[in-house]
């Protein structure tokens, strides 16, 4: 309950602060947000939805490894409708609801949740090593406020050795009292697991420098920096653990690192409109997967034509 209380706290006093420094710069705010053309958004909200769908990729590789071959349907309903507990205060939901899901289609409860745990260790530890990269030259206050984050990338990347991981998931296993994975992940999955995350990130800081592209900013290596940033965002909002979804603390985050690249309103009203632009992702690809799901097919009762009656039938009693 303290830990419930502390989480509503916490997001709410970072909420606070988003809406007190776009109250602050509202005037600046409002006439950035009027720059912003109907064609941008268009262009980023399917860069989202390309993003959102390259890390469904990545957890897919993994499950497919561990032995369970899902379809595209159900491995989309497990998938993104799980997702949607990320929503809710702690990390634990889209686990517990894609391990639910994801019996449907027996997939054992221990592979749904190394999947998705995996897949956010994936995602974190290459958001982290893309933020790395490109950290020292963000400038503004990026390198002084997140320069800890870098702590993580050494351990990300030893923790991503096949020997490693597997040795790793067989402990969490016997700790938990669970049966072992039904089998071990390989270097092949891991690395398309890498892949499809990197793809996702680069999807993300297009996203997010289409709508920056249209706000005014420039630069030749704005794509790259609005990559690093948004990555970077991402990784500092699940490392605090702390509000659904990142919320607050990655849009706050997003302003700093960007502040070296472009004004502070512009950053503010990109943070916002990425914010609700990936939400709109998040909630369109579970539809989707609803929407898709297939009916049982009523069996086809077919009666013979006359005509193709053989002479020899017998003749009915």
């Amino acid at each position: 309950m303290a830990r419930r209380i502390a989480e509503i706290v916490i997001t709410v006093l970072f909420l606070a602060y988003v809406g007190y420094a776009v109250s602050r710069r509202w005037a600046e705010v409002r006439g950035v947000i009027g720059d912003l053309s109907a064609s941008a958004v268009l262009v980023s909200l399917v860069l989202a939805l390309v993003a959102v769908w390259c890390s469904f990729l990545s957890w897919r590789v993994l499950l497919a490894d561990f032995g369970n071959s899902v379809p595209l349907a159900g491995a989309m309903r497990i998938f993104f409708v799980g997702q949607l507990g990320k929503y809710l205060p702690g990390k634990v939901w889209p686990v517990l609801t894609q391990m639910r899901l994801g019996k449907a289609y027996q997939v054992p409860g221990r592979s749904s949740a190394a999947a998705v745990l995996i897949t956010m260790f994936i995602s974190l530890g290459t958001g982290l090593l893309l933020t790395a990269l490109v950290l020292p030259v963000l400038g503004g206050r990026a390198w002084d406020d997140y320069w800890w984050t870098l702590l993580a990338v050494p351990v990300a990347f030893v923790a991503l050795l096949p020997p490693v991981l597997n040795r790793l998931l067989a402990l969490a296993m016997r700790l938990a009292r669970r049966e072992p994975m039904p089998a071990f992940l390989s270097g092949r999955a891991i690395g398309l697991s890498v892949f499809w995350a990197l793809a996702s990130w680069i999807c993300f800081g297009a996203h997010l420098w289409a709508l920056l592209l249209d706000l005014g900013a420039s630069g030749s290596d704005l794509v790259v920096r609005s990559v690093a940033a948004y990555a970077g965002a991402w990784s500092i909002g699940f490392l605090l653990a702390i509000a659904p979804a990142g919320l607050g603390p990655r849009e706050t985050a997003l302003v700093v690192l960007l502040a070296g690249s472009v004004t502070e309103p512009v950053a503010l009203v990109a943070a916002l409109v990425s914010r609700l632009l990936i939400t709109v992702a998040d909630l369109a690809w579970p539809a989707l997967a609803l929407l898709s799901k297939r009916r049982p097919r009523r069996p086809i009762v077919t009666t013979p034509d006359i005509d193709t009656i053989p002479d020899s039938a017998p003749a009915a009693p």
